[in-house]
C-alpha cells in the first residue's frame, strides 16, 4: 500500500529511509552483472570494495566483499572486467545509500575460462614443469625437424617456406593434426609422442595460427603440457601471434612468438653462417698476421743485439780471461814452488849444521857403554870399563883406565 503523506502530516527522513531498507529487504539475493570500474582494498578492514557499472547505461552501484570472497578470483578480476555477482542488496539507513553485499564474484564468458588457466598454471607451475632450468638448448643445425600442425594451414606454410630458405637442406617430418576442436588435444600429443620417439628427429616444433582463446584452448590442455614436459627432444612452440600465451608456451624449451619465428629460430640462415664464416677466417687471419709480425720484430730486435750480432765476440773475451787466469795461476804456482825450495834449503842447511854428525866432524867424539847408552859423565864409566868411541867416520873400541872426578 502507497504510504498517505501530506503536507500538513509529513513523515521523518528517518522513517522514509527506514521504509526503503524495509522494501530493499524483501527484494533477497540476486545475480547482478557488470562491469568492474573502481576496485580498492582497504588494509586492515578485511573487506573489498568496488563500484559494479551497467555496461549499457550510466549506472553504477557500491559493492562490498569480505577479502576472502574476493581473493578466490582476485588473480583474473581487475578493473575492467566483466563479472557475475551473487549479492544482497543492502540500505544504509544513516546515510541512504544503496549497496551490494556479494557473496559470490565469477568473471563473465571467457572469464572463467581464464580463471581456470590461471589456477591450472599456478599448479604446473608450484610442480616445476615451467622451471627455466628444464629448458634444453636447440641443437644447431637439426639433421630433421618435427613439425606438428593443421593440414594445408599457413602455419605449416610458414614454417616450411621460411626453414628452406634460410636452409635449403633442411628436412621435416610432418605431421598434420587438429589444431581446434575435440580432437585436437589427443591427435597432437600422438603426433609429439611419436616424433620424440623418432632418433632422427632432433627438434619437435608445435606450430599454429592466430585465434580466438577459445581455439587456441587445446594449447594450454593439461595432457598436452605433461606430454610436452616428459619429451626428451625440444620442443618450440609457435602457436597464435605474439600476445597469444598458451600454457605449451611456458613448458616449451623454447617460445617462438609466429610459426615463421620458429623456423628463424630453429634452422640457421645459411647465407649469415657464411657470412660469419667468412668474417671467422678474417678474424683469423688478422690474428695469424698479427703474431707472425710480432714475433718477426721480436726476432729481429733479438739478431740487432750484441750477443747476436758478434756471437763469438763473448767466447773470445771469455777464453782471454781463461788464458789471463791460467798464466795468473801458473806464476802462483811457481812462487810458491821457489819459495817452498828455498824454505826447504834453508831449513836443510839448519838441520845439517844441527845435526851430531856435524858436530863430529869438528873433532868430538861419543863415548858409548856395551849396552849403547851414552856416557854422559864420568862418574857412569868404571875402571876398566870398555867403552865405544864414535867419531865421524866411524868408532873403535876404547878402555877406561881412570875416572877423573
Amino acid at each position: 500500500m502507497a504510504l498517505q503523506t501530506s503536507v500538513e502530516a509529513p513523515i521523518p527522513v528517518g522513517e522514509v529511509s527506514r521504509l526503503i531498507g524495509g522494501w530493499i529487504d524483501r527484494l533477497g539475493p540476486v545475480w547482478v552483472e557488470g562491469q568492474i570500474t573502481q576496485l580498492s582494498r582497504r588494509p586492515g578492514t578485511g573487506v573489498v570494495f568496488l563500484t559494479l557499472r551497467d555496461p549499457s547505461a550510466n549506472v553504477s552501484l557500491s559493492v562490498t566483499c569480505l577479502r576472502r570472497v574476493f581473493d578466490a578470483v582476485a588473480d583474473t578480476v581487475a578493473e575492467g572486467a566483466r563479472v557475475v555477482v551473487h549479492a544482497k542488496p543492502e540500505w544504509y539507513t544513516p546515510r541512504g545509500t544503496l549497496s551490494l553485499r556479494a557473496a559470490e564474484i565469477r568473471p563473465v564468458g571467457i572469464g572463467e575460462l581464464l580463471a581456470r588457466l590461471e589456477r591450472l598454471k599456478r599448479e604446473l607451475a608450484a610442480e616445476g614443469l615451467f622451471a627455466a632450468g628444464r629448458k634444453r638448448r636447440l641443437p644447431f643445425l637439426p639433421g630433421r625437424i618435427g613439425l606438428v600442425c593443421g593440414r594445408a594451414s599457413a602455419a605449416e606454410r610458414d614454417v616450411l617456406e621460411n626453414a628452406r630458405l634460410r636452409w635449403p637442406a633442411v628436412r621435416f617430418a610432418v605431421r598434420n593434426v587438429a589444431v581446434q576442436g575435440v580432437h585436437a588435444v589427443p591427435q597432437v600429443i600422438d603426433a609429439v609422442r611419436e616424433l620424440d620417439q623418432d632418433p632422427s628427429v632432433d627438434v619437435i616444433v608445435v606450430a599454429r595460427g592466430g585465434g580466438s582463446v577459445e581455439d587456441l584452448l587445446p594449447f594450454s590442455d593439461e595432457q598436452l603440457i605433461r606430454a610436452v614436459a616428459a619429451c626428451r627432444t625440444p620442443v618450440v612452440s609457435a602457436i597464435g601471434h605474439e600476445p597469444d600465451s598458451p600454457l605449451l608456451d611456458l613448458v616449451a624449451d623454447l617460445r617462438a612468438s609466429t610459426p615463421t619465428d620458429a623456423a628463424k629460430k630453429v634452422v640457421p640462415d645459411v647465407g649469415e653462417e657464411q657470412h660469419r664464416v667468412q668474417q671467422l677466417r678474417e678474424r683469423a687471419l688478422r690474428a695469424v698476421t698479427g703474431r707472425l709480425d710480432r714475433a718477426e720484430r721480436d726476432l729481429a730486435a733479438a739478431l740487432s743485439r750484441p750477443a747476436m750480432a758478434a756471437p763469438l765476440r763473448m767466447v773470445d773475451e771469455r777464453a782471454a780471461e781463461v788464458t789471463a787466469l791460467l798464466d795468473r795461476s801458473r806464476r802462483c804456482l811457481r812462487h810458491r814452488l821457489d819459495q817452498a825450495d828455498g824454505d826447504l834449503t834453508h831449513t836443510l842447511a839448519r838441520c845439517v849444521a844441527l845435526s851430531p854428525a856435524a858436530t863430529l866432524r869438528r873433532g868430538y867424539a861419543v863415548l858409548q857403554h856395551e849396552d849403547g847408552t851414552v856416557v854422559r859423565s864420568a862418574g857412569e864409566v868404571k875402571p876398566d870399563e870398555p867403552l865405544r868411541a864414535r867419531v865421524a867416520d866411524g868408532d873403535f873400541a876404547v878402555r877406561a883406565t881412570g875416572a877423573t872426578p
